[in-house]
């Protein structure tokens, strides 16, 4: 097997594995996974923020208590702040706490040199604390600061408070898995949550399904839409739709073998009695009399067949046998009725052809729309008289129009419709023929989104059949392409 083969084995079977369930689960899933990492960074980012709340307060109240321990004396920031102070200010379990007062000129007064300088805002807002997040000796840190300015013509002091984040960490930490590790247990159960809902969700698709594969190759009803849900509604429309259409596929398959088997049955007994009368003849003449019948026996089972395979043809809707490409009608007609010229001839029918000169174009298919044109003039020569006259005319309107004018006996009035029905033949008419003609040009018109109709000639006197068809409009430059000696000029 080919390696192009057995790829597209592949894509087939990894298409017919497609799962709706699967899908929706995936759809619904996936979006679930992927926000869970979101919400433990969202998480996190809140932990902090509540972390930081009750430790900043603490924070600010050293900041202020330093503050207030902070006086100017003979132009000089002094700040009293004894050793046991020092102490309660750095002792602590966890964490480190710094401390700074920094003078007028940014000169260290009191505390840590470490703790870095922070440049003061554009207002100053004495003694409120503001906090920041830093480092020192490397180690990430929270400090609450504040200004004080005692004399307005002098910088602000500053005075920093920091102390490392060991119990803001663990109280975050301890948030963070109390908020995320019930996740753990949720979100399994979400997910077989979903799964059941899903599977509950598709359990009418499922009953659908059995229902359809219980159902008999020959059973084409309507499938019943009482409880299928809404989304599953146009499925089965065009599911039944389609199945209408088989049915009717079926259907003119079935008229088609009875119709079929119904006239076929006449001549091949006529052609059998014909043979075994042949078979006991001795007399030359009599045998070639015989001889004769059996050849136009043949002739007309032939005719015969050829029509119900054209009728088999114009009832099938397969969009490859009826392949729509832009059809000359005018030309179609034009060489039918030269193929037809000696049939009339035997007959001494003036036979003509009128035009309009240009190409006439419809949507259909060739061979079908040849057909159509060969049957209403074979029916018209059949039915003309010795001495005739017919005329194959085509006319350029809105639509394209084909007529076949005969001065033949015509067809009464009551009898217009009834003769486009399979095997409907005039009383009183003689003339050879399986009655097939004109409904094998009623379903190729109907096919092409055309009607034909039958009128009474001119005068009153023969018959007039009219077929009507969409026109394909065609630009200028396309109608040069198929006939640019038109347009030649004349020397």
């Amino acid at each position: 097997m080919a390696l192009s083969d057995r790829l597209l084995r592949r894509r087939q079977d990894e298409g017919e594995r497609q799962s709706v369930f699967g899908e929706i689960l995936d759809w619904m899933l996936m979006p679930l996974l992927l926000i869970w990492p979101l919400s433990v960074i969202l998480i996190q980012g809140v932990a902090n923020s509540i972390a930081d709340d009750p430790y900043d307060k603490a924070l600010a109240e050293n900041a202020l208590a330093i503050a207030g321990l902070v006086s100017v004396s003979g132009g000089r920031v002094r700040a009293d702040i004894s050793a046991q102070a020092r102490s309660l200010l750095q002792r602590d379990e966890l964490d480190i706490v710094y401390f700074q007062v920094l003078g007028f000129r940014n000169e260290l007064v009191a505390g840590e040199a470490a703790i870095h300088w922070v440049e003061p805002p554009l207002k100053i807002e004495t003694g409120k604390p503001y906090f920041r997040d830093d480092e020192i000796h490397s180690e990430p840190v929270r400090i609450a600061y504040l200004y004080l300015k005692p004399q307005p013509d002098k910088e602000p002091i500053l005075v920093q408070v920091a102390e490392t984040r060991n119990k803001r960490n663990a109280l975050s930490s301890r948030i963070i898995s109390g908020v995320t590790l019930p996740q753990f247990a949720v979100i399994p159960l979400a997910v077989l949550l979903v799964w059941f809902g899903l599977s509950r969700g598709i359990a009418p698709l499922n009953r659908l399904g059995r229902s359809i594969r219980r159902r008999l190759p020959t059973d084409l009803s309507p499938i019943p839409t009482a409880g299928v849900p809404e989304e599953v509604k146009p499925v089965i429309h065009a599911f039944n739709d389609m199945m209408a259409r088989l049915e009717q596929n079926l259907q003119a398959q079935q008229r088609f073998i009875g119709d079929a088997a119904h006239q076929m049955r006449t001549p091949l007994t006529g052609l059998k009695m014909q043979t075994e009368l042949a078979l006991t003849e001795t007399d030359p003449e009599n045998m070639r009399i015989l001889l004769r019948q059996i050849a136009e026996s043949t002739d007309r089972a032939a005719h015969l067949i050829s029509q119900l395979l054209a009728l088999a043809r114009a009832e099938s809707s397969h969009e490859k046998t009826h392949a729509i490409e832009s059809v000359d009608l005018e030309a179609v007609a034009r060489e039918a009725t030269q193929e037809w010229l000696p049939a009339a001839m035997a007959k001494k029918i003036d036979f003509g052809f009128e035009g309009t000169g240009w190409p006439l174009q419809v949507s259909g298919n060739p061979l079908l729309l040849r057909e159509l044109v060969v049957n209403l003039i074979d029916n018209a020569v059949k039915y003309t008289q010795v001495g005739g006259r017919i005329t194959v005319r085509t006319r350029a309107a809105e639509f394209a129009v084909l007529e076949v004018e005969d001065d033949g006996p015509g067809i009464p009035e009551n009898e217009r419709d009834l003769i486009f029905e399979r095997f409907y033949r005039v009383l009183g008419n003689e003339a050879p023929g399986s009655g097939l003609g004109l409904a094998i040009v009623r379903e190729i018109a109907e096919l092409h989104r055309g009607s034909v109709q039958l009128k009474p000639g001119p005068g009153g006197r023969g018959t007039l059949a009219q077929a009507v068809f969409p026109r394909r409009r065609f630009t200028v430059s396309a109608l040069l392409a198929q006939q640019p000696e038109k347009f030649q000029p004349t020397l």
